[in-house]
């Protein structure tokens, strides 16, 4: 699984937990499981306002883009956020 962050502010908290492919966003489940190889599902079919992108299967990985919250305050790493690769099983850690 790949996890793509976009910087947003004012847009309130984001917290992911993963299991396999299947998201928690904000206490929501989404199950990916079932997105086979090169399908691409729109963003707009997926009823999340953190889920900012097409979530697609790309050799065999789930890619995934999502609203970060991101404040005045935040780190340089939530304003300039990496790709999570592969994260494991349990709660994402996104920077802050």
């Amino acid at each position: 699984m790949i996890i793509k962050l976009i910087p947003q502010g004012g847009i309130g908290i984001l917290e992911v937990s993963k299991r396999g492919d299947v998201l928690t966003i904000n206490g929501e489940r989404f199950d990916f499981r079932e997105l086979p190889e090169g399908a691409v599902l729109p963003a707009s079919a997926v009823d999340c306002e953190f889920v900012v992108g097409d979530v697609a299967r790309i050799n065999g990985e789930l890619v995934i883009t999502l609203f970060l919250p991101c404040g005045p305050e935040a780190s340089e790493a939530a304003r300039f956020p990496a790709d999570i690769f592969n994260p494991p099983d349990g709660n994402v850690s996104l920077p802050q």
